[in-house]
């Protein structure tokens, strides 16, 4: 494996998971946390690992590493306490911290909404499009001459299916004619803020889809039908209009017929304000759907999972690091001259420190190597891959599963908030220092 001269090896966060409150404005998730039995232990984001107190130990944490890039996201309830107007006390925080990752050799990618939007938006409203336009340019005003990567949406199929369809996210709707209008009101909002971005020079902007292939459960037409079906459930209906082919007509077809009604939302001219402005793909890996048909209303399509025993993360994730290579391939063969980047690909492993004080997380370290090595082989089969960001830089906040699922490189102790390097932070290092050549997976004792 070669990878590309410039190649960005990198790790991700974001700021509701990672920052704590700190005079932060109200968002639409400080509201849901609220709300009885709405997040795993009742847990909420007001302290998470203090980084917006401890940011300069965080830089120090990334250049240890040895990370040639690092993922955040500023926090747009902070940026727009109340929706409308900028504070620029969060903006001169946010240009502090980019200067000290560009002093440490670090290129910064920025998420612009990594889903902490302020409390009273809606991803339902088609104003909120332009609000976020508007707090685009708010950002891009102070930073855009010293960030060149900039990520507009962070997963729009996971915003519409958890926060607006399954009301299992922030702001907690349950609703499906509501679930597919928030999301065309996401890619609104790519399109929106894309246009502030490319007024300034030299700015990548896209956005970062999680992408999910869908395999059929077994070789029967019906199974092949669910697979195509969830594929545009989950992945086309974004990949598509964000790359310039328009809203893929098969699942238009399938949201008319499940809500009863046409998508009357969808105005003359909305999808040429999304396609044809994004300069790179993000895309968020973790695992795929194994799908079988169902006679299910209004899927006709259920996840079966792969037959056999698989590897699995603690969460009960397949890990199939095969998914990704086949995975990088069809995109850059779908959509040739459009440049990816792995923004988000990691599991959760709850290794522990142990009596030395140490967290031996192997299987994190396997993980990562073969990822990697996935990564590798797609680059040797043509795909123009620009970077690998790890999720995550240190354990963190996780949504609705507060803090027991952790995915990162370093352990957080929550209760003082001491970062611990993993063994896999250590491997990575390594792996990065190597130019992306795996080392061998080590003896626990070889790290120190």
């Amino acid at each position: 494996m070669s990878f590309p001269d410039g190649f960005l090896w990198g790790a991700g966060t974001s700021a509701y998971q990672i920052e704590g409150h700190h005079g932060r404005g109200e968002s639409v998730w400080d509201e849901f946390c609220r709300r009885p039995g709405a997040v795993e232990g009742g847990g909420d984001a007001s302290r998470a690992c203090d980084s917006f107190l401890r940011w300069r130990e965080d830089v120090e944490l990334i250049r240890e590493l040895g990370l040639g890039a690092y993922r955040f996201s500023t926090g747009w309830s902070r940026v727009m306490p109340e929706g409308t107007r900028a504070d620029p006390r969060a903006l001169d925080h946010y240009e502090r911290f980019v200067d000290a990752l560009l002093d440490a050799g670090v290129e910064p990618v920025l998420t612009l909404n990594h889903w902490d939007m302020p409390a009273g938006m809606s991803w339902a409203e088609r104003s909120t499009a332009h609000a976020f336009a508007s707090y685009a340019g708010a950002v891009a005003e102070r930073l855009a001459d010293r960030v060149t990567w900039w990520i507009t949406q962070n997963e729009p199929w996971i915003i519409a299916l958890l926060g607006y369809q399954l009301g299992l996210h922030a702001p907690g709707v349950a609703d499906l004619g509501t679930a597919v209008k928030a999301g065309h009101h996401v890619l609104l909002g790519h399109g929106a803020a894309a246009d502030v971005l490319h007024a300034h020079a030299g700015v990548m902007a896209g956005a970062a889809l999680s992408l999910f292939p869908c395999d059929p459960a077994t070789g029967s037409e019906a199974d092949w039908a669910a697979a195509a079906g969830s594929d545009g459930y989950v992945n086309r209906w974004y990949l598509d209009p964000l790359l310039g082919d328009g809203y893929p007509a098969d699942t238009r077809e399938h949201w008319e017929r499940a809500l009863g009604h046409d998508l009357a939302f969808v105005l003359d001219g909305d999808e040429a304000a999304i396609g044809g402005r994004s300069d790179f793909l993000g895309i968020n890996y973790y695992t795929r759907r194994v799908m079988a048909a169902a006679p299910a209303d209004p899927f006709p399509w259920r996840v079966v999972g792969p037959s056999g025993d698989v590897a699995r993360t603690d969460e009960g994730w397949e890990i199939n690091p095969g998914a990704l290579r086949d995975l990088l391939i069809g995109l850059s063969r779908r959509f040739p001259g459009t440049p990816l980047m792995i923004t988000e690909n990691g599991g959760v492993f709850g290794d522990a420190p142990t009596h030395d004080g140490r967290v031996h997380d192997t299987r994190r370290i396997a993980y990562l190597r073969d990822h990697v090595a996935a990564v590798g082989e797609a680059v040797d089969a043509g795909a123009d891959v620009r970077g690998y960001l790890h999720w995550s830089l240190m354990d963190n906040f996780e949504w609705a599963l507060g803090y027991r699922p952790r995915f990162g490189l370093v352990h957080v102790d929550y209760a003082t908030g001491v970062r611990t390097i993993k063994d896999s932070g250590h491997y990575y290092a390594r792996l990065i220092a190597g130019g992306g050549t795996a080392p061998a997976l080590p003896r626990i004792e070889a790290f120190g």
